[in-house]
């Protein structure tokens, strides 16, 4: 117990340093984490701050904390009904790297997890990591059958330091829910219970090695999309064995071109994979950012890391038809009649005044060709407004907002021509069809595209 309460209490300090040493003095003092605004560090203080400075402040910070941090980070970048763009777009830069973990070390490891030498468990394991990451790193290997793998090793001890963090975590999360406004609003608590789990979650290894079962199933019958194997006699909570894929990184659209694939064609699919995820199966790859997406032979699309994954209940996948059957007819009463159907919105909510910025963000694509329409880039214009309003959106329809965005660009890349919201139209028609709704995507006012392109 002692030796818990002092890493406990070394572990606060460094967190306050790191705080302190970046300029948020004001805020720690502003929510009772330290006595009075700190003159030992000559950092801008945040109140003389724009919203990038303090975006790009916090992501040092962050970087400097370490994995528990880096990923609050890249959560908190999703989370764009309750944080400023400027904020969360400098958040989206944190980097999840880290020194490589030594191979005795590695060996040591995958040894006790597997109950065997890796000389009896595999024909050959490289000593070198394909990859490095804050919470694990991946090594390649071959069975004694000739599967070649990719194996994620997860760091020593660093469940223990993570747990740690969390610990103070909700500590101050409590502390700010007291103090600030904003932060009851926003169910600082709550969230940071949502935190907890997913980042237990990827602590273990199993639960990431289901996670891609669950989307291979999804496509089980589709050639398109292939999902790596999971090797479950190889896997533990702390080493996750799958099929290696050797493919061509989304982005290298150069690469792409040498092989003669077919870029318009890969767009086109990993759209639909996306969308039918997410708005038929309601279960979506959370970070579908282009180191996760490879391309293999007759341009099948494959996803790999499955660690972070959105999930979008039967009424929530309604919602979202809803919100962009009444962006395609430029309705903004719709969208606050999506909102009160979610029961988001309180008796606070200054409703005209939202109508009326959503009916001016509908009126700046007045006449746009939808091929210039960015459905993420509104998405998250949405999302700003309805964070002025206080409005709590969902966490999985702001991480899908986000995961669209992502995409959109991937795709940018592939096709220029190419628009998510043409895509996206279908699944939105399918997702209705059970709820009333459909009868508005079909008939309401005889509007099939945005209105304002009329």
């Amino acid at each position: 117990m002692l030796r818990k309460k002092l890493r406990h209490t070394r572990r606060y300090q460094e967190i306050i340093n790191a705080f302190l040493k970046n300029g948020f003095s004001h805020f720690l003092y502003r929510i009772g984490l330290t006595r009075k605004a700190s003159r030992e560090f000559d950092g801008d203080a945040v109140t003389d701050m724009n919203n990038r400075d303090i975006g790009r402040k916090l992501r040092q910070t962050f970087q400097e904390l370490g994995p528990t941090f880096i990923k609050l980070g890249q959560l908190a970048s999703t989370q764009r009904d309750s944080i400023p763009k400027e904020v969360a777009t400098e958040l989206e830069k944190l980097q999840d790297e880290a020194i490589s973990i030594p191979y005795e070390q590695v060996k040591k490891l995958v040894e006790e997890e597997l109950g065997d030498s890796l000389e009896n468990l595999f024909a050959d394991f490289s000593e070198a990591p394909l990859a490095t990451a804050s919470i694990g790193q991946v090594h390649t290997a071959h069975l004694h059958t000739g599967e070649e793998l990719a194996i994620k090793i997860q760091r020593p001890a660093i469940e223990d330091s993570i747990e740690t963090d969390l610990e103070i975590l909700h500590g101050v999360a409590r502390i700010m829910e007291e103090r600030i406004s904003w932060a009851r609003t926003y169910n600082v608590q709550e969230r940071m219970d949502e935190f907890t789990s997913s980042l237990r979650d990827e602590l273990d290894y199993t639960v990431e090695g289901r996670n891609a079962e669950r989307v291979a199933k999804q496509f089980k019958n589709q050639s398109t999309i292939h999902i790596p194997k999971i090797y479950w006699d190889f896997t533990t909570k702390k080493v996750l064995t799958m099929e290696r894929i050797n493919g061509i990184k989304i982005s290298k659209v150069d690469l792409l071109d040498q092989a003669g694939y077919n870029r318009k064609l890969i767009a086109k699919r990993l759209a639909n994979a996306m969308f039918r995820q997410a708005l038929e199966d309601g279960f979506f790859h959370g970070d579908p950012h282009a180191g996760n997406i490879y391309i293999l032979p007759d341009n099948v699309i494959s996803f790999i890391d499955f660690g972070m994954m959105g999930r979008l209940g039967t009424h929530m996948r309604h919602h979202f038809a809803a919100l962009m059957i009444y962006l395609q007819q430029g309705n903004s009463s719709g969208i606050i009649k999506t909102f009160t159907d979610m029961e988001i919105l309180d008796d606070e909510t200054n409703v005209n005044a939202l109508q009326r910025d959503l009916d001016n963000l509908i009126a700046k694509y007045y006449e746009v060709s939808l091929v210039r329409i960015s459905l993420g880039e509104v998405m998250l214009e949405i999302f700003a407004i309805a964070y002025r309003y206080q409005v709590k959106l969902p966490a999985d329809i702001t991480i899908l907002g986000k995961a669209i965005l992502t995409l959109e660009d991937i795709m940018h890349q592939l096709d220029p021509e190419f628009s998510i919201m043409k895509a996206v139209e279908p699944y939105g028609k399918n997702c209705s069809k059970s709820a009333t709704i459909h009868e508005r995507w079909l008939g309401m006012h005889g509007i099939n595209s945005w209105k304002m392109q009329r």
